[in-house]
């Protein structure tokens, strides 16, 4: 399965995502924000353990996902990248990034409806 990395503040929104996509039989790594992301994204791109998915809120403090999408993009453009988000505000930003962003998921979700989401991410769907 895949390696993926859940970056969200809100620790019981963190906790459900990662027991969701552990319990589909991803490995999981997760970060509260977006800086604790990039430092996580980079040490396993160093140890040649690199992850297959980047799941982000849009919404944190530190850096927002939108700001840590486009650095990605940038340092690792191979990573599918998937944003969340239960602010339709916040999904208008992620408009004209469709190039690099593979999926905006709306919060509240389902555990099935992440598992499915992730799934077409990772089988090279938009």
């Amino acid at each position: 399965m895949a390696r993926i990395l859940v970056v969200e503040d809100e620790p019981d929104v963190r906790t459900f995502v990662m027991r969701a996509l552990k319990g589909a039989g991803h490995d999981v790594d997760i970060a509260g924000d977006g800086s604790a992301a990039l430092e996580a994204l980079s040490q396993a791109r160093g140890a040649g353990r690199p992850h297959d998915l980047l799941l982000t809120d849009i919404l944190m403090p530190v850096m927002d996902g939108v700001s840590l999408a486009l650095a990605t993009a940038r340092d690792a453009p191979a990573l599918r990248i998937m944003l969340m988000t239960g602010y339709s505000d916040q999904r208008e930003r992620a408009h004209g990034l469709e190039a690099i962003i593979h999926d905006i998921l709306l919060k509240p979700f389902t555990l099935d409806e992440l598992v499915m989401r992730v799934a077409s991410v990772l089988d090279g769907g938009r």
